[in-house]
Formats: C-alpha cells, sequence, structure tokens
C-alpha cells in the first residue's frame, strides 16, 4: 500500500450535497414536526376561499425547526395553483416599521420607493394587494425595534395571515395590548426534539449531503447525543460540515474521531453571539450598560434618555428582557429598601444557547 493510497484525489469530496447542512435548507419533507405545520396550514386555508386567514404566533427555543416547518408551507403553496401573496421577513435584519414596509415593496416588485414615507410605502402595499390573499411571516419577530407595522398591516389589509416567529414564549406578553386586540393570534408550540427525533434528522441530512460510508455511525451517534443535549439541530449540523471540513483539509477519504473532536472544540465559536448582531435601539442600550454596570434599570433609563433615547419605558423594558434573554446581560431581582423591588443589571460577555 503506498503512502498516499487512502487520500482523496483533488477532484473527490466528502460532500454530495453540502446544502443539505445548511440552516435554511428546507428538505422535501419536515419530519416529526407534521402536527404543527397542519396547524400552520389550517391558519392560512381560509385565504384560498377568500376568506380573512388566522394569525398565529410560533414560540419554542432556537433548532427546533420553526422557520424550516413554516417555509416548508410556504414552499407548498408557492408551487400550487392558488393565487396567494407570500412574504417572508426576517426582523433581525427589517427591524423597524419603515424598513420592513421597504422590504414589502420589495417583494411585490415595487421599485419606486426613494423618498416616500411609510405611509405612502404602506398604501403601495395596500393597492398591490387589494383583492389578494397574502401571508406575511415576520421570523425572530422580537428582535424588531418597533412593532407599528402589526397596527398597520392588521389594520390596513383585510384578506391577511400573520404568522409571527420567535424563540421566546414570553415575548407573547409584552405585545402592545392595541396590536394583540387586532391580531388575536393563535398560539403554535414547538417543543424541543427528543434524542431520537434528533438521531431521525441528522441521519437524513447524513445521507443526503455526504458519500456513502464517509461516517461511522458511533460518530454520527455522539453528534446526535451532543446535539440533544443542546436543544439544537442547528448545532449538530454545524458538527457534521466542521468535521468533514477538517477531514477534507487533511485529505482523508472517512471522518475520523480527531476531525470530530475538533470541530466539537469549536462550539464556543458557533454558540456565541456578536454585537454585531444587534439592532441599532439594542446596541445603544448595551453600550450604556456596559458604561454604568450593576445599576438599578431605572438609573440606565435615566441614562439612556439623556443620551436621547426616544423609546418609551415599556417599550425599554421589552427591550432589557430582549437582551436579557439573548444572554447579552444579566439581571438580578432585588428587594427591600425605600423604592421597592428593583432590577440591576451587568453585561455578560454573550449568549451560549
Amino acid at each position: 500500500m503506498g503512502l498516499f493510497d487512502d487520500m482523496l484525489k483533488a477532484e473527490e469530496t466528502l460532500f454530495r450535497n453540502d446544502d443539505a447542512l445548511d440552516f435554511e435548507f428546507v428538505p422535501k419533507v419536515v419530519p416529526f414536526r407534521e402536527g404543527e405545520q397542519r396547524e400552520v396550514v389550517n391558519s392560512v386555508k381560509p385565504l384560498l376561499l377568500s376568506h380573512t386567514g388566522r394569525n398565529i404566533i410560533i414560540h419554542g427555543p432556537p433548532g427546533v425547526g420553526k422557520t424550516v416547518a413554516v417555509k416548508h408551507v410556504l414552499k407548498e403553496l408557492e408551487e400550487s395553483d392558488w393565487d396567494i401573496n407570500l412574504f417572508y421577513i426576517n426582523c433581525w435584519k427589517k427591524n423597524t416599521t419603515y424598513k420592513v414596509m421597504l422590504e414589502l415593496c420589495e417583494q411585490l416588485d415595487f421599485k419606486f420607493t426613494q423618498n416616500k414615507k411609510i405611509d405612502e410605502l404602506l398604501r403601495v402595499v395596500k393597492g398591490l394587494l387589494t383583492g389578494r390573499g397574502a401571508v406575511l411571516v415576520f421570523d425572530e419577530i422580537d428582535k424588531a425595534e418597533d412593532y407599528d407595522f402589526l397596527y398597520l398591516l392588521t389594520e390596513e389589509l383585510y384578506h391577511k395571515s400573520i404568522i409571527l416567529i420567535t424563540n421566546h414564549k414570553e415575548w407573547i406578553a409584552t405585545i402592545d395590548d392595541r396590536i394583540r386586540s387586532r391580531l388575536m393570534p393563535g398560539v403554535i408550540e414547538f417543543k424541543p426534539y427528543t434524542l431520537e427525533e434528533v438521531r431521525g434528522i441528522l441521519k437524513e441530512r447524513v445521507k443526503l449531503a455526504f458519500q456513502e460510508g464517509v461516517w461511522e455511525d458511533s460518530l454520527v451517534e455522539e453528534v446526535c447525543r451532543i446535539t440533544h443535549k443542546f436543544n439544537d439541530v442547528r448545532l449538530g449540523l454545524f458538527l457534521l460540515r466542521e468535521a468533514a471540513m477538517g477531514a477534507e483539509l487533511e485529505s482523508s477519504p472517512r471522518i475520523k474521531r480527531a476531525h470530530l473532536d475538533k470541530a466539537i472544540s469549536r462550539i464556543n465559536s458557533f454558540m456565541v453571539k456578536a454585537d454585531s448582531q444587534l439592532g441599532d435601539q439594542s446596541k445603544e442600550v448595551l453600550d450604556i450598560i456596559k458604561e454604568n454596570p450593576n445599576k438599578k434599570i431605572g438609573d440606565i433609563f435615566l441614562v439612556y434618555k439623556e443620551k436621547g433615547g426616544s423609546m418609551s419605558y415599556r417599550s425599554f423594558q421589552r427591550k432589557i428582557k430582549s437582551l436579557s434573554d439573548n444572554g447579552f446581560i444579566e439581571t438580578k431581582r432585588i428587594g427591600g429598601g425605600k423604592e421597592g423591588n428593583t432590577t440591576i443589571l451587568s453585561f455578560t460577555k454573550g449568549k451560549k444557547e
């Protein structure tokens, strides 16, 4: 046996279809989410009969298939004969009412948006959707800086179904009463996958993504156990890709224990969120907390207002909760004293989900 026999040739690869490891990949069948998908379909069905659809909030921890399941429903609608407008907007990226309205115009192929105000953009959207049904999906809805677009869309659009996706069940309670009363949303919970479900999902992705025989069953099983421990299928996809890329760099025709171990050592880099992902208002609040550690929430709010901040105290509290839920800050509730109960805020280095 030659020294180079156990190496990949230049044109060879361990991957069959590495798209199957992308977080955004939508498989032909979304396993173990059939019930949840049926509920999404039921919320949209009235639109097919020219009625108003139902609005829903979908919640559950990261990496449990919320976005994939909804996108699968959208894909089936897109491929059907039903004349329904479909919109998907991620509120990490489009995090203000103005940006949302611009994006809706963009997805409707309306290009003449320059110098138009929010109400003008809304009129454009309403005009283009008159007489047609619309499904509007707002993913990562808790990352929006304001929710005026929800109020405007529920008021101005008639044949629509609004789907809101969030990691945090508690976010539902933060919606302004005027918006909640108009949405009247149903709630769908996506619970964490069981170990057996994680195993089924990742083994199917291995079949789709890799050449046959490059993964040992024992190594795939370890990826499944780690993924289940953290309740995040995206972590499993990360480990599968990283281990395979490490093997290819060494021209190895198979993925070995050392390749997986190296991928596992990089878990922290996958799980820590950078400050740069935050919206402008969240970043502003976080910077104030960094500069004023271990201060009461009321004191931080006063500093925020002194710096020209425009949020109300209620909106500020929601922003604090979002920063805490995402692991950027720690909150400590204390009682007693002349002012009664209060919350102390401190900065952390990042979140491990």
